[in-house]
């Protein structure tokens, strides 16, 4: 009896439990008549044996397993717990909750685009989010080899394709290489279901993925940043002199300097051509005027009197006293 003590177990429960475990393997003891059986939330219990699923159990709590567990075993529901006997079996527990793990490119990712010929190197960021939904093939693929498995263990086999997979994503989606954000969300959907294909073959699926940035040079965001400002102003020539005024006004141009001078004659020669375009204006102005045809009240009405010798006027064509034409 003292022999069988120390293997026999009394509790069958997830002994090392961490959050970022994702199974744990309760192997290489027997199971006594009387012992329970403790599943905590967000836990399944599976009981294996040669290497077969025996039967799954979901619901949280704590069972006797000689009555509440062994009946629903599919072949053990036989096995009868001798006096000095157990029953010999491995239980897997796994973790059905959601994981999310953070990603970011160690390196660049070379993007080929026709405007930079060794392609454009681009760093990006974010998350993805997996779970366990297949337990048949996880059990033949990992856990009938391992007695744990780690998030770390995912997270390096989905980075190990992920640079890849950016590219790949990239030069089908990122139709405007200077502003990959606009389509990250076709970047990130195309991503996730060839890595769902990834992780398919261990018993997981990848729920989400997520990129939260892509990230340029140093000296490629800073052309992007002045192309934008350019953009904002309408266009170059635009720009460089509202960037000269702005100095000019701040004090950050000023003294007897050559930038000062050349500021000076930009504004001079700027108010100089204000002042020209609205002296030509009012003169086209007046010339429309003189030119104009009169439209005055009186035209056609005759003299009172005579320019040549004073008679008065009746409002004859011509002068009754001298003869001259009157107009």
């Amino acid at each position: 009896m003292s022999f069988f003590g120390n293997q026999f177990a009394n509790v069958v429960e997830w002994e090392e439990f961490r959050d970022d475990m994702i199974f744990w393997k309760w192997s290489n003891r027997e199971i006594k008549k009387g012992s329970k059986l403790i599943i905590r939330s967000g836990q399944d219990a599976i009981f294996i044996n040669n290497g077969k699923i025996e039967g799954i159990f979901e619901d949280e709590g704590e069972y006797q397993i000689a009555s509440e567990i062994v009946p629903f075993l599919s072949t053990l529901k036989g096995f009868k717990f001798g006096f000095n006997s157990g029953m010999r079996v491995e239980i897997l527990f796994v973790n059905t909750k959601e994981f999310t793990v953070k990603w970011g490119t160690q390196n660049p990712v070379l993007i080929p685009t026709p405007q930079l010929p060794g392609g454009m190197p681009i760093r990006a960021n974010g998350t993805f989010n997996f779970k366990v939904n297949d337990y048949v093939t996880l059990i033949d693929k990992i856990a009938g080899v391992k007695e744990s498995y780690l998030v770390d263990d995912v997270k390096i086999r989905i980075t190990s394709v992920l640079d890849q997979l950016l590219m790949k994503w990239i030069s089908r989606e990122g139709k405007d290489m200077f502003n990959l954000q606009a389509n990250a969300l076709d970047i990130a959907k195309g991503i996730r279901e060839d890595l769902d294909m990834q992780v398919m073959d261990i018993g997981m699926t990848i729920t989400g993925f997520q990129v939260m940035s892509f990230n340029y040079p140093k000296e490629i965001q800073d052309k992007i940043t002045k192309t934008a400002s350019y953009e904002m102003i309408g266009n170059l020539q635009k720009y460089q002199q509202v960037a000269m005024t702005d100095g000019i006004v701040s004090g950050n141009v000023q003294g007897g300097g050559a930038a000062s001078d050349m500021a000076g004659m930009m504004m001079g020669m700027n108010l100089a051509n204000e002042m020209m375009k609205n002296m030509n204006a009012g003169q086209k102005v007046s010339a429309e005027a003189a030119n104009a045809p009169s439209t005055s009240t009186s035209e056609g009405k005759k003299p009172n009197f005579c320019s040549n010798c004073g008679a008065k006027n009746e409002g004859a064509n011509f002068c009754p006293n001298c003869g001259q034409k009157l107009s």
